[in-house]
């Protein structure tokens, strides 16, 4: 049934009046920001709404992510999506070279990448006349009003996949009812991560019946990708030596990890930290860090040798945090020690690794509760109780072993899900299998349209 719309009111008026004056400014800054990524200019028109690749034959479903993290988190379904609809055609639209990039590693079958329009009039219209989708899922809190009032005047099907809002934006959002109510309007269906998150789109004007409490989608990404050639290498560098992993770190926790790193040095005098910063551009800070409080390190990058003296190997590279996980079952996971929100902890769960997080993970909240219940996961709050929790699993392999026993069993009964979301999804949209595959015209043809 289509969406029953509401009338468009003033502030959402004001909203496009407002988008449009400052879209030339906005754009001024998007294109820097891909300029210094070393995006292509063709590439980077794309957030103006110029397509750089044809449209594909047939129906075309749109997924819309905001970053890396989101992004990755849908791949799995399209896949498992375009089994079931073998004459569907996929976009997945993100807004950050790096989530590109990952993406272009890992695309699903019948998929291609394209930069999100701009929320102003003239790149929404381009978006939607070139692509013309027939199903539109927005992932995660990623609102952007015109683009989604336009497509659902389109006959776009909507769904807000994964939703997750935080305290502030729900208050924001209720202060302005009318508005709101009339942009959630435009969707058809809400699977939300968690029964908080339900009842707040519900009391924010989302319909009831449109509404279903989930799981995280992040439980469904794949496995982070291996490079064989340089785990074989990096074991060989690391020989025989114990090891750990502080994988995400921001600003202010690197002090943690290291602090607890020299704590488990006087036990463990050959104990290697293994360091990936969330964002590897701050290794000069890290760098800076490491060599203020003493320890001896070496940077990816440098491709310089692990040698018997490196006590901290600084990974500062993206792409390669799979093959790292690959390398030891005991990972703290950062953006938890400070107020970030955490990180996807089924990532390291997956590749067979016990999990220590702060008590920051709110992002995250539904997927670490099971984890810690269960001994899949354990939550410090000082240097000293991570120094505590690594050393119980390096002192002791059996415990060890349970809680990566513990953390698998997690990371399957989510997976269990995706077939109930899958059916949820297909069913609000009317995405129904309509026979065989249809052979596209761009099909990883790696050509890219006018």
């Amino acid at each position: 049934m289509p969406v029953q719309h509401s009338q468009p009111t003033l502030l959402y008026h004001l909203y496009c009046g407002v988008t449009s004056i400052i879209a030339p400014f906005a754009w001024r800054v998007v294109r820097k920001k891909l300029e210094a990524a070393k995006v292509p200019a063709e590439r980077q028109r794309e957030r103006l709404g110029h397509a750089s690749l044809p449209r594909p034959n047939g129906r075309l479903i749109w997924f819309h992510a905001a970053s890396v993290g989101e992004s990755l988190s849908v791949l799995s379904l399209i896949t498992k999506m375009g089994e079931r609809l073998p004459d569907a055609e996929f976009l997945i639209t993100s807004g950050t070279p790096t989530s590109a990039l990952l993406i272009e590693k890992r695309m699903p079958p019948r998929t291609r990448h394209q930069y999100p329009p701009l929320d102003s009039a003239d790149s929404v219209r381009r978006f939607l006349n070139h692509w013309r989708p027939d199903a539109g899922i927005f992932v995660e809190s990623e609102i952007w009003p015109r683009l989604i009032v336009e497509s659902s005047k389109r006959s776009v099907a909507l769904a807000l996949l994964n939703a997750r809002m935080s305290k502030k934006s729900v208050n924001g959002w209720k202060k302005h009812p009318q508005t709101s109510s009339f942009i959630l309007a435009q969707f058809r269906l809400f699977l939300t991560q968690n029964s908080n998150t339900a009842a707040n789109l519900i009391s924010m004007g989302a319909a009831a019946d449109r509404v279903q409490s989930g799981t995280n989608l992040k439980s469904f990404s794949d496995p982070l990708p291996v490079d064989q050639a340089s785990l074989t290498d990096i074991r060989r560098q690391i020989s025989d030596r114990p090891v750990w992993i502080a994988s995400s770190t921001h600003a202010g926790e690197e002090e943690y990890v290291l602090d607890a790193h020299k704590e488990l040095l006087k036990r463990w005098p050959d104990l290697l930290l293994l360091l990936i910063p969330r964002h590897p551009e701050r290794r000069d800070e890290i760098s800076e860090l490491i060599r203020k409080l003493g320890f001896s390190y070496t940077l990816r990058t440098a491709k310089e040798a692990i040698s018997t003296d490196t006590q901290v190997y600084v990974a500062d590279t993206l792409g390669e945090t799979g093959t790292w996980y690959a390398l030891c079952p005991i990972v703290f996971l950062g953006g938890s020690l400070k107020e970030i929100g955490g990180h996807n902890p089924f990532e390291p769960a997956q590749a067979g690794a016990a999990i220590i997080t702060g008590p920051g993970f709110f992002n995250f909240a539904e997927t670490f509760a099971p984890l810690i219940s269960f001994g899949g996961a354990v939550e410090v709050k000082t240097s000293l109780d991570l120094s505590h929790a690594v050393a119980k699993w390096l002192g002791d392999p059996s415990a060890l072993a349970d809680a990566q026993a513990a953390a698998q069993s997690c990371v399957n009964t989510q997976k269990s899900q995706l077939n109930s979301i899958l059916d949820s999804l297909c069913k609000a949209l009317n995405l129904e299998s309509s026979g065989p595959a249809v052979v596209s015209n761009s099909e990883f043809s790696g050509k890219r349209g006018d």
